[in-house]
């Protein structure tokens, strides 16, 4: 009985549908898993609704990341279009095993832009996602037939727990949005959202992230 509470659906929100044990780890202090970053990107999305910007879903990036043949991976993400997209944000993660639901242990941000041409890796543990990152991005490059290059930014905001990786990506994510979504964007300028992420992602910032989250997914039950 116990099981079937922590499984009842409590949200479909688009096409994700969040538990009763998705509400638990937003109340505590525990690693997200893959339903709540997707609910939040396509939260995003519907906030930032730019047909040029893609926010892909966790699962989406880890068959990408893990697909065994790379020949069919164009077939698989055709639909997704990513030649016509400006801006693309892959949540990674560090799970390997494909028989494994929601495995892994941090997550981290992968960010390409189109006018740069470039991939940018966001990781609030200094890089330790980088091996998985830069396997995205060999393999989204073999499919936009790019020369795209990689860029581990250093700079990213760190973070001061074990547990709150997948924050950082949520809020790192939202102020990509908020810059691409800005008037006063710069088009022509190499900073990209660099100095937006540096100034406004601080541990406080993220510590909040968890509560607005679950109030977001409370707000949205009563509707």
């Amino acid at each position: 009985m116990e099981n079937a509470n922590v499984d009842e659906k409590i949200l479909s929100y688009n096409d994700v549908v969040l538990r009763r044990s998705d509400l638990d780890i937003l109340s505590g202090p525990y690693f997200l898993n893959d339903r709540i970053i997707e609910f939040y990107f396509s939260y995003l999305a519907s906030c930032y609704p730019f047909e040029d910007v893609l926010l892909v879903p966790p699962s989406i990036t880890f068959w990408i990341k893990e697909c065994p043949d790379i020949a069919s991976l164009k077939d698989f993400v055709e639909p997704l279009y990513f030649s016509r997209k400006q801006l693309i944000l892959f949540p990674i993660n560090d799970n390997t095993d494909v028989t494994i639901a929601e495995g892994g242990s941090h997550w981290s941000l992968l960010a390409f832009e189109r006018n740069e041409n470039i991939f940018v890796h966001h990781d609030s543990s200094g890089g330790i996602n980088n091996t998985h990152a830069n396997r995205v991005f060999r393999a989204v490059i073999y499919c936009m037939s790019s020369d795209a290059r990689y860029v581990d930014c250093s700079f990213t905001p760190r973070q001061v727990n074990g547990y709150d990786c997948g924050l950082y990506v949520t809020a790192v994510a939202r102020e990509i949005c908020r810059w691409y979504g800005s008037d006063e964007r710069p088009k022509h300028v190499k900073d990209l959202w660099f100095s937006a992420v540096k100034e406004q992602i601080t541990p406080f910032l993220v510590s909040k992230m968890r509560n607005e989250i679950l109030e977001l997914v409370q707000s949205l039950m009563v509707k």
